[in-house]
């Protein structure tokens, strides 16, 4: 080896020595971020799939419940993707932060109307045709199901949650291009299913955070996950080289 490179690699060395040194780790323990947004979508899926699905109300209702929708289903949900950046989990990062920004924007709609900022021809009816309200759900479908998807890989929970839902939200973009009501009544009748499906996974991951062993299944891939009371996490990553840090939720 030429003398210069005997150099360049023992300063390399010196230059690696001195940092390992000085770094620290911190460790900052994240709780699954997928709870809080689990929850806030299934609380907004039961109350705006309820009155989709023609169970309560009328026209005017969502100028009832906007706040809940915009706040409990939008914000919280939306936060929730924030905070599952930090854990690390692309899957939760994209789906709590784009259903959550669909709340928002459902809430806001409802919130200009309220405000008589917005004339009332322009307000989506159920049995009514809007074109441009539908074209949120053409989105909200594709993007769903590509992470209806990517959750086999998590759960069968949390697929079965985004697979319902992204079929629900095809119906109801049906339903609104075509001014077609039971297209419409049918997404409804699915934004419910998908609520309750979500419900049981938000619970079942807190329950396993709150007793350290698994209570309620969610179909992950190990055969411990399915046992209830046995322990189905590692408490260290070693593979990930990051001893203590817990990857996704």
């Amino acid at each position: 080896m030429a003398p210069g490179g005997t150099e360049h690699l023992e300063r390399a060395g010196e230059e690696h020595a001195l940092w390992e040194g000085r770094t620290r780790v911190f460790l900052q323990p994240v709780a699954a971020p997928s709870i809080l947004g689990l929850f806030g979508l299934a609380g907004a899926l039961m109350m705006v799939g309820a009155w989709q699905a023609g169970w309560y109300g009328n026209a005017a209702t969502p100028l009832v419940v906007f706040p809940f929708v915009l706040t409990f289903g939008g914000l919280a949900q939306f936060l929730s993707g924030m905070w599952s950046y930090r854990a690390r989990d692309g899957l939760a990062t994209a789906m709590h932060g784009m259903w959550g920004a669909f709340w928002l924007a459902w809430g806001l709609l409802f919130l200009v109307a309220a405000l008589g900022a917005l004339p009332l021809t322009q307000i989506p009816l159920i049995g009514a045709a809007s074109s441009s309200f539908a074209f949120w759900f053409v989105v909200l479908t594709v993007i769903t199901a590509l992470g209806a998807v990517a959750a086999l890989g998590q759960n069968l929970g949390l697929a079965a949650t985004l697979a319902v839902l992204a079929v629900a939200s095809g119906f109801t973009a049906a339903g609104f291009f075509a001014g077609a009501t039971w297209a419409q009544r049918i997404g409804g009748w699915l934004f419910v299913i998908s609520s309750v499906i979500a419900l049981y996974t938000a619970a079942a991951m807190m329950f396993e955070n709150s007793f350290g062993r698994t209570v309620l299944p969610l179909g992950r891939h190990r055969a411990a996950a399915h046992v209830p009371g046995s322990r189905d996490y590692r408490p260290l990553e070693y593979r990930y080289g990051q001893p203590g840090v817990k990857i996704g939720q």
